[in-house]
């Protein structure tokens, strides 16, 4: 399990030197996609809610096993499966406010 809610961003990729979340599969480009921390509104107010999105990668990016469409941001809801390129790991997002 990996924390995610330290910072408002997380670069996922093969490049060392600049993902915050390396992800070491020959399928994965080395800047392959974000996660983010967005205000949004919503009733009573505005909320902070992640986003995901594919930074045009060469071999796509998968959101509970449909590939997303590159540069566009889609809402991670928990419980959310997501896999980078061909690799065979999936990472699940788990919300800490979840029942």
């Amino acid at each position: 399990m990996l924390p995610i809610a330290r910072q408002s961003a997380y670069l996922f990729g093969r490049d060392r030197l600049v993902a915050d979340i390396p992800v070491d599969h020959p399928s994965i480009s080395k800047q392959h996609a974000v996660l983010q921390y967005r205000f949004v509104s919503a009733e009573g107010g505005r909320v902070v809610k992640p986003y995901l999105i594919d930074l045009d990668s060469a071999n796509g990016t998968f959101l509970n096993g449909q590939k997303m469409e590159g540069s566009r941001y889609y809402e991670l809801k928990n419980a959310d499966m997501i896999k980078f390129g061909f690799s065979s790991r999936d990472h699940v997002i788990m919300s800490e406010d979840a029942d």
